[in-house]
């Protein structure tokens, strides 16, 4: 099983989507628990989206913590920067996870 954790960023994201949606994250949300591995890689297989509608929830695994952290949401239409914006702070989001298991 894995701990899962988001980004605070994230929950402020959350909080402007709809019921329905917040409904359908906190569902992947605890399939992430059991399976982190699902949902499409994003050019490392530790980063991955799912797709909920015309939405992505992108996420972290760390394997060796046995953690994820759900980092962002997007549309298709900011995709590219959220995916570039991903990668660039993936140092950050490291010691952010480390911090928070150790």
């Amino acid at each position: 099983m894995y701990k899962v954790f988001q980004l605070e960023q994230f929950g402020k994201e959350l909080e402007k989507l709809d019921k329905n949606e917040q409904y359908i994250i906190d569902q992947i949300v605890n399939r992430l628990i059991e399976n982190p591995w699902m949902g499409d890689i994003l050019r490392y297989p530790f980063i991955r989206e799912k797709r909920i509608r015309g939405k992505r929830l992108y996420y972290l695994i760390y394997e060796e913590w046995k953690a994820v952290l759900i980092v962002g949401i997007s549309d298709k239409k900011t995709q590219q920067t959220t995916i570039d914006t991903i990668i660039e702070l993936l140092p950050e989001y490291k010691t952010y996870v480390r911090k928070l298991i150790i």
